[in-house]
């Protein structure tokens, strides 16, 4: 696939998730032995849940990105750049050595840019409808891309906020749920170490239809004497679409060095979200 196609298609995706998110949730056997939590004992879990949580300020890593709408899949390598509270940026590579697009999530704005249309793309999470119906912000987002627990609208867990999650037992897992107006969240993590492996986030609309988003959390390694996942499966789902995103990450560093924004050139021209979704409808 050509480089231009490579990024169109890798920022059709993104954008079009970002605008609407969307997939199936994820199921948890029936058959599985379901033991209520007492209130002592759900606290105490979810503060191990919380304590497992990356005391890094900085997070950065070599990271294999694959997209995949409808039967179209590429695949890019890159870099993963994360500030705690400050941005989270994706630099994607074409052949290698040659950055093709880049996607950057602030506290105020998310940016996408097309390295090689010379094309980009800005807009605050009010301009997202999933991201202003669902309460979801920067501080979700930087929860999901670092494995930790959330609530949607709040800048940073508190142990007083644990109280609002409910816990239930599944076999060897812990289901933790929260729900709030047409959305639920749902995090799977395993009893014994408190890890979150899978976040899923559903937004009922009884006339437009489902939708959501599942992130599942594998591979995990010791990072800064905390165990984080070196592999990620994101998956959104509308009534209509399917796009599929997976990052592989490799050598993660607590590296500091670098500029936290990008500077769009004059040289770029800037097009809106309806563009981007007029162009990805049309795959």
């Amino acid at each position: 696939m050509k480089a231009t196609s490579m990024m169109k298609l890798a920022g059709l995706a993104v954008a079009f998730a970002l605008a609407s998110c969307g997939t199936q949730k994820k199921a948890v056997k029936d058959n599985a032995s379901k033991a209520p939590v007492a209130t002592a004992q759900q606290q105490e879990f979810l503060q191990k849940v919380t304590d497992n949580a990356q005391y890094a300020k900085f997070i950065t890593s070599k990271v294999k990105f694959s997209v995949e709408v409808g039967n179209q899949h590429l695949t890019l390598t890159g870099n993963l750049k994360m500030k705690r509270d400050d941005v989270i940026r994706l630099q994607l590579t074409a052949f290698g050595f040659v950055e093709a697009g880049r996607l950057e999530f602030t506290k105020d704005y998310v940016l996408i840019m097309d390295r090689i249309n010379k094309q980009y793309l800005k807009a605050n999470y009010n301009q997202l409808d999933f991201m202003r119906n669902s309460g979801l912000n920067f501080y979700s987002l930087q929860a999901l891309f670092w494995n930790e627990l959330f609530q949607p609208g709040n800048t940073a867990m508190t142990d007083e906020m644990l109280k609002n999650f409910t816990t239930d037992l599944y076999g060897d897992d812990a289901v933790i749920s929260f729900a709030k107006d047409k959305l639920s969240y749902r995090w799977l993590a395993d009893k014994e170490g408190a890890q979150v492996k899978m976040a899923n986030i559903v937004y009922e609309d009884r006339i437009r239809g489902n939708y959501s988003l599942n992130w599942d959390y594998s591979n995990f390694k010791q990072t800064s004497k905390r165990l984080f996942p070196y592999t990620h499966a994101i998956t959104f789902r509308t009534p209509d679409k399917e796009v599929k995103f997976g990052m592989t990450l490799n050598y993660l560093s607590n590296d500091d060095n670098w500029e936290t924004r990008t500077e769009v050139s004059a040289k770029y021209r800037e097009v809106t979200v309806d563009q981007i979704l007029r162009r990805f409808m049309a795959l």
